[in-house]
């Protein structure tokens, strides 16, 4: 079945790691959101943590699945958990999937981030973890992420 998936990554570290995501043929099935080049991203970044804010809302529109791409650092970014709290709030499934395994430009791996990492705070003021939000933890070179990306985004819904 034919999905919207939002993509949520640090775009810093790992914008090469998520494009080879972007661009492993998922795309045939799914649309893909979420992924913006770095022009566009810097422009919106001079308008302020709102701006930002306001086009993750709208690339969060019509998606029914958010895959977090895990990197190092991923976990401990505002927008990122931004990203993760609107998905949750407008009742996206959740998938995360480690990225430290996809070479960057450079030829480098990251260090793996672990998924037991609080993300937020629910309106009870309870900690929000990101690995007991999450309808599947995957690696996308240990798991053959090219192969069974669009299945994972699939299974999180029975």
């Amino acid at each position: 079945m034919s999905r919207k998936v939002f993509f949520s990554f640090h775009y810093g570290n790992d914008i090469s790691r998520a494009m080879t995501v972007r661009n492993s043929g998922l795309t045939k099935k799914e649309e893909a959101v979420g992924f913006i080049d770095k022009a566009e991203f810097e422009t919106i970044k001079k308008y302020g943590k709102r701006a930002v804010e306001n086009w993750i809302d709208k690339q969060l529109k019509g998606t029914s699945v958010t895959v977090v791409l895990v990197g190092s650092e991923t976990l401990n970014r505002p927008y990122v958990q931004y990203e993760i709290l609107e998905s949750l709030k407008k009742g996206n499934k959740i998938i995360g999937v480690s990225i430290s395994n996809i070479r960057d430009l450079k030829g480098n791996k990251s260090e793996s981030q672990d998924f037991c990492k609080i993300i937020g705070e629910n309106y009870s003021g309870d900690y929000i973890w990101f690995n007991e939000i999450i309808k599947g933890q995957y690696d996308y070179v240990k798991d053959n992420g090219y192969e069974n990306l669009p299945r994972w985004i699939d299974d999180c819904f029975k």
